[in-house]
């Protein structure tokens, strides 16, 4: 499978993005899926996951503010981020949890 991950820009504290991660090469509508992240010096932290049917389970420190879902029919994950934060600033990875397979990242910075 392949992963690409879009959505990341600069955007300033309280405001919002949407990233979507779009698999090929495999249908992943069984898969679990998720959302790392991976800030500068830090080491890389599960942000979001959501299994075949649509169960999600967030990190505590993004709960209430991301939203992890996923649309089959486009074979392609999403992760709503609201009320950003400058601890989010982040590269984030999309991640194929049965395959282990990783996307590229996209970079998601947030202003003070």
């Amino acid at each position: 499978v392949q992963l690409v991950e879009s959505g990341g820009g600069l955007v300033q504290a309280g405001g919002s993005l949407r990233l979507s991660c779009a698999a090929s090469g495999e249908n992943i509508r069984f898969t679990p899926m998720g959302w790392d992240r991976q800030a500068p010096g830090k080491e890389r932290e599960v942000v979001a996951t959501i299994t075949g049917v649509g169960s999600a389970k967030y990190a505590d420190s993004v709960k209430g503010r991301f939203t992890i879902s996923r649309d089959n029919a486009k074979n392609t994950v999403y992760l709503q981020m609201n009320s950003l934060k400058p601890e989010d600033t982040a590269l984030y990875y999309c991640k194929d949890w049965s395959s282990g397979a990783w996307g590229q990242g996209t970079q998601v910075t947030v202003s003070s």
